[in-house]
């Protein structure tokens, strides 16, 4: 096909895109509408695809050709027309009237692109016209239900069974390489497709579901449901636990068929499973991994985690509270109780935090401060009211590597008043960091 060869719209044509309009529920929207003809170019079977516009609620209607493709061109021809990231088209229509200003992308010559851009799906007008050409006469492309009308005629000219399978009904896996090559390898699969040919057109499967159902005889709605659920694994990014013990499509598969088997979900296993991986139980054992009666094994596996955690979580809890015992007798010495307003205490369990935290409404009693504290990375100190030690006031975290204060608030993170943080950076600091040097030393 040639640029110079490009003809307008016939008046014919022209009728016809008006009928669609017509019946187009988009038609007065202001949305661009595409529709597409057949004609010759050079000799060359050629698809002209036009777009249709008008303002909101407007009569004013505008029609232009916007992308010409070749049968059997590497390029297409492209006017006024661009191509976003997410697939979709803009249209130009500022020689049209439709617009104040002229668009980057808009020309009065013809560009060109990669045939495999800008094949936009939208109807094909006169799709007859194709029988006009021998090659395509017995094509069956009257018949084909779809819109991708050059890309189902390129594999026909490679693969002449594409007919057979619109003749009967098939269209939506006339375009699938994986079937043409398989109906030209293997005869049975060509009828078994035929006697299958009612089940298919109303089932929407996939092309995988159908090489799988011939191969292992299973229904094809057992398949089709299988193969939803594999996707449906692959796509969601949870399940970690599962994908790390399933790694091969043959072991997703076997999993999937337990499931829809015991007619469970995929949550559930996952709860179990991480119950057997924490209880150290071998998932290669296929009494493990797929137990024949799964709930009564969810069950007790599920409890006899809750146990060893709980007995775990006792053990590190108590290992918790005395480390932190330990290190705060070791800072024993950084407490200040003078005469003076103000008294300074140590935290001397994450009990002390949490009490703390209640009664301020801060986190000190969450966020790790205990876990810093056993670390020597920080640790954490009480101002008190000197007439009531006991009641929370202020809260104090101090580094033990910078020898400064990082925090100190009172109530709701409240920033205390000036007496209270005169006497943290100008009397208990120098302090606190006189008693630790001296401990340092001393070590």
């Amino acid at each position: 096909m040639k640029i110079e060869k490009i003809k307008p719209i016939p008046n014919y044509m022209m009728k016809r895109i008006h009928k669609a309009e017509k019946i187009n529920p988009w038609r007065n929207s202001g949305y661009t509408r595409f529709y597409s003809y057949l004609t010759k170019n050079d000799g060359e079977l050629v698809k002209i695809t036009v777009a249709c516009k008008n303002k909101w609620n407007s009569p004013r209607w505008r029609c232009k050709q916007v992308v010409v493709h070749g049968i059997h061109s590497d390029k297409c021809f492209l006017k006024d027309i661009v191509l976003h990231f997410m697939g979709n088209y803009s249209v130009g229509w500022f020689e049209q009237g439709l617009q104040k200003t002229r668009k980057w992308y808009e020309s009065k010559s013809w560009g060109w692109q990669d045939d495999k851009y800008f094949n936009i799906y939208c109807p094909v007008l006169n799709i007859e016209y194709i029988l006009k050409f021998p090659e395509y006469r017995y094509s069956a492309i009257d018949k084909y239900r779809y819109t991708d009308t050059f890309k189902y005629l390129r594999l026909y000219e490679k693969y002449s069974q594409a007919e057979m399978l619109v003749k009967f009904g098939l269209s939506e896996y006339a375009t699938s390489v994986q079937i043409l090559r398989k109906i030209g390898k293997d005869n049975h699969f060509r009828k078994w497709l035929i006697q299958k040919r009612d089940e298919l057109h109303y089932g929407h499967y996939y092309v995988g579901t159908l090489l799988i159902a011939y191969k292992t005889g299973k229904p094809l709605k057992q398949v089709q449901e299988l193969e939803a659920e594999k996707k449906s694994f692959y796509r969601q990014d949870g399940y970690k636990n599962i994908k790390r013990l399933f790694k091969t499509d043959k072991q997703v598969t076997e999993l999937m068929e337990y499931v829809m088997e015991k007619k469970i979900n995929l949550p559930s296993y996952a709860d179990y499973l991480h119950a057997c991986n924490y209880l150290g139980l071998d998932m290669n054992l296929p009494k493990n991994r797929y137990p024949h009666d799964f709930k009564r094994w969810h069950d007790i596996r599920i409890d006899e985690y809750r146990t060893a955690k709980a007995l775990k979580d006792a053990e590190e809890r108590k290992e918790l509270y005395a480390k932190f015992a330990e290190i705060a007798e070791k800072y024993l010495v950084l407490q200040r109780d003078k005469d003076d307003t103000f008294i300074v205490v140590i935290a001397r369990s994450p009990q002390d935090l949490i009490r703390e935290g209640e009664a301020l409404d801060h986190c000190v009693g969450r966020m790790n401060y205990d876990q810093r504290f056993i670390r020597e990375e920080s640790l954490i100190f009480f101002i008190r009211n000197k007439q009531s030690p006991d009641v929370p006031f202020v809260t104090v975290e101090y580094s033990l590597r910078q020898r400064k204060v990082l925090q100190c608030y009172g109530e709701h993170d409240h920033r205390p008043d000036d007496s209270v943080l005169e006497y943290v950076n100008k009397k208990w600091l120098p302090y606190a960091n006189r008693k630790l040097k001296q401990l340092q030393t001393a070590a």
